[in-house]
């Protein structure tokens, strides 16, 4: 009997995430941008948003908002982003699109004029809100993370970027 070879195709998926944020002067200058920075994908993010998504439960999840916080980095077990600002505007409305097959972008703006005081921003995550959870700032949170700080005048608008790339 002669020996097989095991020839099996190996096949590894990933998925990562990255943002990118820009604060924005009332002339449209950039006053600060926070370059293209690595997330972290929560558990609830893999379980809820991804695996549940696929599996067609019904507790899926699709992030439709960002959120900004003002220190601290969210850990893998957080379902909400750390020190979070709760002003009423301060979770925009996400816009989605693709980059080719593996990328899915979401966009998103903080207006000008949102925050009634200067603040300092220093993180950033994904979030999955209901009219409820997000009137009590609450929801669950799909990906996050920290970044050098930026100053945020009541003035200055935030536009933001976040991919989640499957490789």
């Amino acid at each position: 009997m002669s020996k097989k070879s095991k020839n099996i195709a190996k096949e590894t998926s990933s998925v990562r995430g990255f943002f990118k944020l820009n604060v924005v002067n009332p002339d449209g200058s950039i006053a600060g941008d926070s370059g293209w920075k690595e997330n972290a994908i929560t558990n609830v993010g893999y379980q809820d948003f991804l695996m549940y998504l696929l599996a067609g439960s019904a507790g899926s999840l699709r992030p439709g908002y960002a959120a900004f916080g003002t220190a601290g980095t969210p850990a893998a077990t957080d379902s909400t982003l750390v020190n979070q600002l709760t002003e009423t505007g301060c979770r925009p409305a996400l816009s989605t699109g693709t980059l080719g097959s593996k990328t899915v972008q979401y966009t998103f703006t903080l207006n000008s004029g949102t925050i009634a005081a200067a603040s300092t921003i220093q993180n950033v995550g994904l979030y999955y809100y209901t009219a409820s959870t997000q009137a009590n700032n609450a929801g669950t949170l799909m990906a996050g993370q920290t970044y050098a700080s930026s100053s945020l005048a009541t003035n200055q608008a935030v536009n933001g970027t976040y991919q989640i790339i499957f490789a």
